[in-house]
Parts: C-alpha cells; structure tokens; sequence
C-alpha cells in the first residue's frame, strides 16, 4: 500500500510518500479501506520527535481518519465490512484503576494512535475495534475524518471539565485552528457567551460564523485588555487556552474572580511564566484535559453527524502533499482543518 511515513524526526523534508507493508490485523482489529485523513497539531510535534517517546521507524502519522471496513478479526463484533467508521485515537489498557472506574482516558498507560503507535495516513490501516465508531451514511467523509479528535476534546474539556453552563462568558483562543473553533461551537451550544481571537479579519469571521459574539485580533490588541473592557472589568467565567506559553498570563489575566483555565495543549511551549498570586488571590481553577470517554465521543460526534456541529475544513490536499499539510499549521494558515485524501482516491 501507499503511506505517508517518516524514518526520523526533523523539518517537513523527513516526510515521504511511498510502498508501505500491507497491515496484519490482529483478532481484535479491523482493517479499514482509508478515504480521508485529517491532520492536528499533534502530528507536527510527533514528526519533529517527542521526548519518552521512542517510535519505531519508519512511522506513519495520522491519529484522524475515516474510511470503510474491508475486513474484521475473529473476536470483533461490533462492525462488519462494508461498515462506515471513524477514527478515536485514544488507547487505554481497561484494566487500570482509571479504566475500571469509567475513565478511560485517564489511564495510566493511555496513549494517541498517530502518537505513541502507528497511524492511519495510508490507503489502509488495521485498527482496535474499540477505537472506531460508526459513520452514518450521509456524512462525507471529510467531515468523519475531520472531527473526532478536536471535537471530542473541544466537548469533555469543556463540558466536563469545564462544566460550562448557559449564561457564562468563554473566551477562546485560537479561534482559527481545530481544537478551537470546535470549542468555539460547543461554547455556543451551551449557552454561553463566547469571546474568541485570531490573528486576521478572515479568521476573524470565521469565528463569528461558529458562533463566537465577540472577537478580537490578538496581534492588534492586548486580549486581557479588551476582555476587560469588553465585560466591565470583570473578566470572562472561563478561557480555553491550548495555546500555552505566548498566552498563559494574560489568559489568567482575562479571568473573572473564581474563573477556570481550561487547557488541552500547549502549541507555544509548555513552560510558561505563571502569575500565582493572581491564581490564589481571585481563587482561580487551572483544568487539564485530554481526549474523551468513549461516551463522550459518541455524544459530540452524534452532534457533528446530524449537522449541529461542522468542522471547517481549510484545504483538502492528496496524501503526497502532506508535507504542504503540515507548513499550513506550522504557518498557522486559514481556519479549520487539513484533510489529505489517499492519492488512489482522488
């Protein structure tokens, strides 16, 4: 088969497209004819390398795609071929006390299929039955392989761990890449208030188009500052930051006494310079967050299936071109997602 595939890690020129080894699934694992794959900012910090994180080489990226079964292992029993399914990348052991308690992706050894194992940017690719969902006909398939990741991450950061509710103010960051304009959208959902940045009026409107009522360009203005204009002084209830370092300050800035940092990433750097009087002080709530349950996904996804959730798509490109992939969210061009399309589907 073809697949897009690296031998180490480096700049973009370490990407390839060429022969792979057919996969050999396993009993518990599906083989899937790929049609779209999706990319995250995960995938250019997988290429550049992650530290305790030895790959085995060579490695193909990809935690989103979506495609057609082609065949099942002896012991699956949840899809048959000709199914249409997703991708949800996390993986758990479903043993460990996390696990046994209902959460998944809070376990010990969880790990990101694209991440910490080979991924699904190829023609086909052998997955665990438990980390695949069903598509609905109906849905294209650039919108199935766009989703999972962002949107069930933008939904339990938010709506768990976050615990947004109606009539609250959100400001999200990075309005224009996936994750947030994901939790853009959820935020709206809720009820909430939502206040995003970007860094272009293109992005800008993007942003309104998802839902956003406020918007500010952040290389323009200092977004703490208008936040507080923008609500009396008072802050927002909570601010999506997956942004990290570049924002931390004025994200804890931006919060109203009692406010939540959510954060599921740090594209910036994970180091930031942190006010701790200020988190004392205005009794703040600093919120990790990381993929979903299985039941979570399911929920968002059922939303983004009957159309009240839309990822945005900024260029659908053929797998060959994933190198040009990963320069638009190195750049940070356009808004929404990248999709590639196996060069044999196009």
């Amino acid at each position: 088969m073809q697949a897009v595939k690296f031998t180490g890690h480096g700049g973009t020129d370490v990407i390839e497209y060429g022969e792979f080894p057919d996969p050999d699934p396993d009993a518990d694992e599906v083989l899937v004819d790929v049609k779209a794959g999706a990319l995250n900012h995960l995938d250019v910090w997988t290429r550049r390398g992650l530290p305790h994180i030895d790959l085995e080489m060579p490695h193909i990226p990809g935690s989103d795609g979506a495609g057609v079964v082609e065949s099942v292992g002896d012991r699956v029993s949840r899809f048959e071929p000709g199914d249409r399914v997703a991708l949800a990348a996390g993986t758990y052991c479903g043993e460990c006390e996390y696990c046994r308690n209902g959460d998944p992706s809070m376990c010990v050894r969880f790990g990101v299929i694209g991440e910490h194992t080979r991924g699904v940017h190829s023609e086909q690719a052998a997955v665990p039955e438990k980390n695949l969902v069903h598509v609905p006909e109906g849905v294209d398939w650039e919108t199935a392989a766009a989703a999972p990741l962002v949107f069930q991450t933008a939904w339990r950061m938010l709506m768990d761990r976050g615990d947004v509710t109606a009539g609250e103010d959100v400001l999200v960051l990075g309005a224009s890449g996936g994750v947030g304009h994901a939790a853009v959208q959820i935020a709206d959902h809720a009820g909430a208030t939502v206040y995003a940045t970007g860094s272009s009026d293109e992005k800008l409107e993007h942003a309104r188009d998802c839902g956003a009522d406020h918007v500010i360009d952040y290389e323009a203005e200092d977004f703490a500052r208008r936040i507080r204009d923008l609500t009396g002084k008072r802050g927002v209830d909570v601010v999506v930051d997956h942004v990290g370092a570049a924002t931390w300050t004025d994200s804890l800035a931006s919060l109203a006494k009692g406010g939540r940092l959510l954060t599921c990433g740090a594209t910036t750097g994970p180091n930031p310079e942190t006010d701790i009087n200020r988190i004392f002080w205005n009794q703040l709530q600093v919120i990790g967050s990381t993929m979903a349950t299985p039941g979570q996904v399911d929920d968002v996804l059922e939303l983004v299936w009957d159309g009240t959730f839309e990822p945005r798509t900024r260029e659908v490109l053929p797998m060959s071109e994933t190198a040009r992939a990963h320069e638009l969210l190195e750049n940070r061009e356009g808004f929404g997602k990248v999709v590639v399309i196996p060069d044999s589907e196009l």
